[in-house]
């Protein structure tokens, strides 16, 4: 049975391989260091609000994982939740568990305004499962300063 877990600690060894999977997948457009990957798992396990990590669990089998976070957007006047990153093993696709994902944790949080989420365009299944959902693109570009 499909349900969703919080992210912990002693998940590392199953969570990082399907990350390091993710990040060598069309769903990426560019490399990432380790080191970046592995302090992203800390803080989604961390007691921090900033990022949090979901499990994706098919019975007691670790299937996937998500990563959420809420911000503020002055142009929604409210409360929005960035869908960092959605990974299934393969195993797990076409179950509908992606859906079932996005709609319990949107139902979870009623106080956000927007649901946001990036994706590749080459990520054609991706992008017929976030349409499906509603999602739509947004036609301006992202700009960014890594420090």
């Amino acid at each position: 049975m499909f349900h969703i877990e919080r992210m912990q600690e002693y998940m590392r060894g199953e969570v990082l391989p399907m990350v390091m999977e993710f990040y060598h997948s069309d769903a990426v457009s560019h490399p990432v260091e380790v080191s970046v990957l592995e302090r992203t798992f800390a803080d989604a396990v961390s007691n921090e609000a900033v990022l949090e990590g979901q499990v994706l669990m098919e019975d007691d089998h670790i299937v996937g994982f998500g990563y959420t976070t809420i911000y503020y957007a002055c142009e929604v006047g409210g409360r929005c939740m960035m869908f960092e990153e959605l990974f299934l093993k393969e195993e797990a696709r076409g179950k509908g568990y992606g859906s079932r994902y996005f709609l319990e944790i949107m139902e979870q949080h009623p106080e956000v305004m927007r649901f946001r989420l990036e994706v590749t365009r080459s990520n054609e299944a991706a992008v017929r499962l976030y349409e499906r959902l509603g999602f739509s693109f947004l036609e301006y570009d992202q700009m960014v300063l890594d420090r």
